[in-house]
């Protein structure tokens, strides 16, 4: 980032009101103008577009500053691409989606007409977590625009220069009584999702979304809450197994595994486990032949989650698992003692007392469990709490379906990983412990609007003939058809 830069050169410090008066402020907007027009709300998309692609390059720096080493090429792949696609893809659409549903009517009601009317909910409260700030802000951000309503976005604490630089960049192109970004520790947070907003969207946790899910709930907030959970991979005998461990070597490596969507624990048949492993490792050390100082690898976000997974390691050790880790081209063990760039760590027989297998790992490391049977590693998924995703490597489509009927996911991947979030026109939402409610696309408008009925009738009113005083010979027969005789 350089001083030449007109984001870092300005002075001016996000206006920061309290967290009541900004929302009061919203509102109070949002009165004003209840339903802005297709027009407006695609305005409103295009500045966002401009908005992202003139700031790229201090973005991305901040992003890198935040991880203490951000993958440049991971930053456009996850943070800008998708962004700029769904908003391309919203504007194609959106006239399509604000049109009316027309609805059919039975002939007792008529004459008359039935339609549904997408009516924006008001101010979205939109919870952002650290590992994709501006994918996980800036998404659900296009579709709460789309929808016609006004945003706070309330960033995380861990990504400091990412989260004021976007304060400040959407302070400079958007009023605030539009869209505004909160920043602040977990006592923010915790005020932020207390307040009465019309709808709330969280990224994180499954712990601190039940935080979120009880304060929304005193408002009686409705809540879309992404949540992420243990990713199962099933890989079967009838798969490659090289081309299956590289699939899934590359979604792992993503973000150093700081993905709510990425594998958590691979299930591979007990004879294939070994080359599974082989396969892996050398898949790894192809895509970065070195970890440390690797521009191409990100770094765990803090020391704190470092720390974390050195624990949860050193846990699995403790209870007897053996660890896998690849070494650099050069024939040196891969650490992370330099820094917080840390290599692929494989978990063979793993426990379920081990605590790698009873939380969502996000960061390198990987179970990986020797079943005998599709059956077994069904059962296994099935025992456990649903995940936000199932990834299945099999080429049988009856074994296809056998998974997809008897599992249940927020989403599914047959042989490949995560990929099924960059899919503009697919729902993308949890079930259980993993989350509830979806956003993206289509179904992200319709979370974000009130479907309103409407019953339009004109003067004639057919209606009359069932009004009281009840018994007459007409409002007999009518109601005894209409109720199936006798």
């Amino acid at each position: 980032m350089t001083t030449a830069d007109p984001i870092v050169s300005q002075e001016k410090k996000v206006t920061h009101l309290p967290l009541t008066e900004l929302l009061a402020s919203q509102r109070h907007a949002f009165l004003k103008d209840t339903n802005p027009d297709y027009h407006e709300r695609v305005s409103r998309l295009k500045t966002l577009e401009k908005m992202l692609l003139t700031h790229k390059k201090p973005l991305l720096q901040a992003l890198n500053e935040d991880f203490g080493g951000r993958s440049k090429s991971e930053s456009l792949l996850t943070e800008f691409v998708p962004n700029l696609g769904n908003i391309h893809y919203t504007i194609k659409h959106l006239k399509k989606w604000l049109k009316p549903s027309r609805r059919k009517l039975s002939p007792q009601l008529m004459p008359a007409s039935a339609k549904v009317v997408y009516q924006p909910l008001g101010v979205v409260g939109i919870v952002v977590p650290f590992n994709y700030p501006l994918f996980l802000s800036l998404g659900p951000l296009v579709t709460v625009l789309a929808a016609g309503n006004r945003a706070m976005i309330k960033m995380s604490e861990f990504t400091p220069k990412t989260s004021e630089l976007l304060a400040r960049i959407i302070e400079q192109n958007f009023p605030p009584e539009l869209i505004t970004v909160v920043c602040g520790d977990a006592e923010v947070a915790a005020e932020f999702t207390s307040l009465p907003f019309d709808h709330i969207i969280f990224t994180g946790s499954t712990a601190v979304g039940r935080h979120v899910m009880g304060a929304a709930a005193k408002n009686l907030t409705p809540v879309t809450l992404e949540l992420g959970g243990k990713s199962p991979v099933i890989v079967d005998n009838d798969f490659p197994i090289q081309e299956a461990a590289q699939r899934i070597c590359y979604a792992k490596s993503l973000n150093a595994g700081q993905t709510c969507i990425a594998p958590d624990y691979i299930l591979v048949k007990q004879e294939h486990k070994a080359a599974f492993i082989d396969h892996y490792l050398k898949a790894f050390r192809k895509m970065y032949p070195t970890v440390i100082d690797n521009d191409d690898y990100t770094s765990i976000i803090n020391d704190r989650h470092h720390q974390r997974l050195q624990n949860l390691l050193d846990d699995a050790r403790t209870q007897g698992a053996t660890i896998h880790t690849p070494e650099a081209s050069t024939g040196q063990k891969e650490t992370s003692d330099t820094g917080r760039r840390m290599p692929i760590h494989l978990i063979e027989n793993p426990s379920d007392t081990m605590e790698v297998m009873q939380e969502e790992i996000f960061g390198p490391l990987l179970p990986v469990i020797g079943i005998e049977s599709l059956d077994e590693a069904i059962e296994f998924v099935q025992q456990r709490p649903r995940p936000l995703a199932l990834y299945y490597f099999g080429s049988d489509a009856r074994n296809q379906q056998t998974v997809l009927e008897k599992t249940h996911s927020g989403g599914v991947c047959i042989n490949e990983c995560i990929l099924h979030v960059a899919v503009e026109d697919m729902p993308f939402g949890g079930i259980g412990p993993s989350g509830m409610g979806q956003y993206h696309g289509y179904e992200g408008f319709l979370t974000f609007s009130k479907a309103k009925a409407v019953l339009s009738k004109g003067k004639l009113n057919s209606a009359r003939m069932i009004y009281p005083p009840y018994g007459g010979w007409l409002q007999k027969k009518m109601l005894s058809f209409l109720s199936g005789g006798k």
